[in-house]
């Protein structure tokens, strides 16, 4: 059981829910467990792009309800070995950066990195105005990795489902997960 990990998933309001079952599809895989807490306004998103709620996405064994403090996420004693925000609204990353725990999201978050684990933020919005860049400074100073849905091109991606897959095996990859041959291509690497 040593090699196995748990991961929690968070999904806010931002749009790009194209990337969560790109990365879910990959984390299976792995030797690992996910649990997910989605918010009101994520659940609404994911319906809309997607077709679909939460409980429909694969590999994830547990949803809380993201008013739930008493969930397991909630305190450091859960022992979770990272978190990941995907996609991230700027409203949770400013509640992240802050430590303003208004949902089981918000403190799973806070939670993570008060107990120095990985939390990977997936922020979606464009363009930046001074607050996000702020927010995205205070919660990377905070221990986060701030990891913006911007696909690169150099593997040229014929599809949007290649352009997601590839950023999903980006944030496997800063998970220190391994990833499958051909889906991470370093560049100038041989």
């Amino acid at each position: 059981m040593a090699d196995h990990r748990r991961i929690l998933l968070g999904i806010t309001g931002a749009s790009g829910m194209l990337y969560v079952p790109a990365l879910l599809e990959l984390l299976a895989d792995q030797p690992i467990e996910v649990h997910g807490i989605a918010s009101e306004a994520g659940r609404q998103v994911l319906a809309f792009e997607l077709g679909l709620v939460p409980e429909q996405l694969p590999l994830v064994s547990c949803w809380f309800a993201p008013d739930d403090f008493f969930a397991p996420p909630a305190s450091g004693s859960a022992r979770y070995d990272a978190m990941i925000v995907l996609p991230c609204s700027m409203g949770s990353l400013a509640a992240i950066a802050n430590g303003y725990c208004n949902n089981l999201l918000h403190r799973s978050a806070d939670v993570t990195l008060k107990e120095r684990r990985p939390l990977l933020l997936a922020v979606r919005e464009t363009p930046l105005n001074r607050t996000h860049l702020c927010n995205m400074l205070t919660a990377h100073e905070a221990g986060a990795l701030i990891c913006p849905l911007m696909p690169s091109f150099y593997h040229h991606p014929r599809t949007t489902d290649d352009m997601a897959r590839q950023v999903a095996a980006r944030f496997c990859d800063l998970l220190g997960m391994p990833v499958e041959a051909g889906l991470i291509d370093r560049w100038q690497e041989k």
